[in-house]
């Protein structure tokens, strides 16, 4: 068991370090694209599958921001490859939630610790020691004057996910990760979630 979980952190650890050094790269390989939108068929193109490898990698790690690059694959790909990013948004956030959700809690905790993420070790250290009331509003970020986004914690999330300067909070992958870690919502209503709370932003670009 020992040797399992070992074997789990090194590629997890390898994961993470990938899609640090994958952003600033997917961002220079978008470049090479037209920048007018005027690419054919983007799908056809290695870099844009390449980017949207790195894109899902970087928006399922906390604390790290990977919607410039989203925004970069939507400008540069134009409308037809909004869905295709909305799809990789919800599948990151799906990646983080089940490695909160299904990985053990200590287990996590040291690995984070190991990798000197500090500040996601801190926030899954927070919420182990909270009940599930504070663990909700620590979802939310909005503390315990907010009893009814508490009382709804699928509706917390959601608001969660899009508030303005969530990187407080660990980000789309933070957030994703600590409501997995919360214990609090299952796979399936968390997925229901994230469908819902990613939408706006493509909706509001492909009817712009």
């Amino acid at each position: 068991q020992c040797v399992c979980l070992a074997v789990k952190a090194i590629v997890f650890i390898g994961l993470i370090a990938l899609a640090l050094r994958g952003g600033d790269w997917a961002l220079g390989a978008l470049e090479l694209l037209d920048p007018a939108g005027g690419v054919a068929d983007p799908f056809a193109d290695w870099r844009l599958w390449a980017a949207i490898a790195v894109y899902i990698a970087l928006m399922a790690i906390p604390f790290c921001p990977g919607i410039e690059l989203g925004l970069a694959l939507m400008a540069i790909g134009g409308t037809k490859v909004v869905p295709l990013v909305y799809l990789a948004t919800v599948f990151a956030l799906l990646a983080a939630f089940a490695v909160g959700r299904f990985v053990p809690q200590l287990a996590l905790i040291g690995i984070f610790n190991s990798l000197g993420m500090h500040q996601t070790r801190d926030m899954l250290a927070r919420i182990q020691a909270l009940n599930a009331e504070e663990r909700l509003a620590l979802l939310q970020g909005a503390g315990k004057k907010v009893q009814l986004l508490v009382r709804h914690r699928h509706l917390a999330v959601a608001v969660a996910l899009n508030l303005p300067g969530n990187i407080a909070l660990g980000d789309g992958g933070g957030i994703a990760l600590a409501a997995g870690f919360s214990r609090l919502l299952s796979l399936p209503a968390f997925a229901l979630t994230a469908l819902i709370a990613v939408a706006p932003v493509p909706l509001a670009i492909t009817i712009l």
